[in-house]
């Protein structure tokens, strides 16, 4: 109970001062969304968040090492917000009222990758981890739900080297990861061999069984994030580590029986990312993809049949991004946070009466 109340006095603490506003016209699935974030204080201080786009906060939970993504329980009202690579903490919390159910430290010799799924029954749960035995092999950590716990299970090969995101394909069976192909040791971000680096992406079944494994041309292309199409098309974006003056394609599709190759993006945009990709976000019902480059400065929504460009608009250090009814939800590191409604030509930006600034790079509408 004393955990309870001090994650809901932090809560009330934090952020307190923001005017709220009314935002109530757009839905995420038909409801009001909950968007889930990590956000760090003017001080320094990390904390799991969750917020109704109206503005209002509904928790603030402070935790001891900084968060990256962040995945709902399909029946439990509970979270899990991972810990940034190459964190050793994750924490499953409460989204009923902030309270922190759970600290989930990493095994020996092994760290998060800032990324991880539930299976459909709920009694599941995947993360992408790093072996530091032999840095960068890359693992799902397989967790067991016991009522609102995890209890380590075992782990997995992801079949390649620093695995980052790992999806669902649409069956909810098969595994997608995109290994970012870099080797990290423990409690460092240093990369130890770009010049031998090994991204692909990989589908795989749930007993760790390989079904597929790709490449895209350019080896120092690291696969990072992805978004999921109903229909089983896969964007995923990049991080480019080699020569400033090289161009790269910072996204890449695999569309259902075809293979994993760079989709169209304009020189002018590739050049305006910044080598570096952060958060995708597919809407399935508007065919569209979404892309942050917060080195950029940049938010992209492109129609994601055509390759039509819809939208490249400024937006300073953007983050997060997430699919809701009409559109896309997208924060800020440094500005405000904005709702893209993509119904009609050209695209209309709105801010949001959300804090601010100091936004991680993911967020999850639930």
């Amino acid at each position: 109970m004393m955990l309870r109340r001090q994650a809901l006095a932090i809560g009330s603490v934090l952020l307190s001062a923001i005017t709220l506003g009314g935002w109530t016209l757009f839905k995420h699935k038909g409801k009001d969304p909950l968007l889930l974030s990590a956000r760090d204080d003017g001080d320094g201080k990390h904390y799991a968040v969750g917020y109704h786009l109206d503005g209002k906060q509904a928790f603030a939970t402070q935790v001891s090492q900084r968060c990256h993504d962040i995945i709902n329980h399909p029946t439990l009202p509970i979270a899990l917000f991972v810990a940034r690579r190459p964190g050793t903490e994750s924490y499953l919390i409460d989204l009923r009222d902030g309270a922190l159910l759970q600290t989930i430290a990493s095994q020996a010799n092994r760290h998060f990758y800032g990324h991880a799924v539930i299976h459909k029954s709920g009694d599941w749960l995947y993360a992408t981890e790093n072996d530091t035995s032999d840095p960068g092999r890359g693992l799902l950590g397989v967790y067991a739900f016991e009522g609102e716990r995890l209890v380590h299970s075992g782990e997995l090969s992801t079949h390649g080297i620093g695995p980052h995101q790992v999806s669902w394909m649409p069956d909810g069976e098969t595994l997608v990861v995109a290994n970012g192909g870099i080797r990290t040791e423990a409690e460092s971000r240093v990369e130890m061999n770009l010049n031998a680096m090994e991204p692909s992406l990989v589908l795989m079944q749930r007993d760790g069984t390989l079904l597929s494994k790709e490449t895209l041309a350019q080896q120092m292309n690291s696969v990072r994030h992805m978004g999921i199409a109903s229909d089983g098309t896969i964007l995923a974006g990049q991080q480019f580590m080699g020569p400033s003056h090289e161009r790269s394609a910072l996204l890449a599709i695999k569309r259902p029986g075809q293979p994993f190759v760079p989709f169209p993006v304009a020189d002018e945009q590739l050049q305006a990312m910044g080598h570096y990709t952060a958060s995708v976000a597919v809407h399935s019902e508007l065919r569209l993809v979404a892309l942050t480059a917060p080195r950029g400065n940049r938010f992209f929504i492109w129609d994601m049949d055509s390759g039509e460009l819809r939208l490249d608009g400024p937006m300073p250090d953007c983050a997060g991004v997430g699919a809701v009814a009409d559109g896309f939800v997208v924060t800020s590191g440094q500005g405000r946070c904005r709702f893209y409604d993509c119904r009609q030509s050209p695209l209309v930006a709105k801010p949001l009466e959300l804090p601010a600034g100091l936004w991680d790079n993911h967020l999850h509408l639930i």
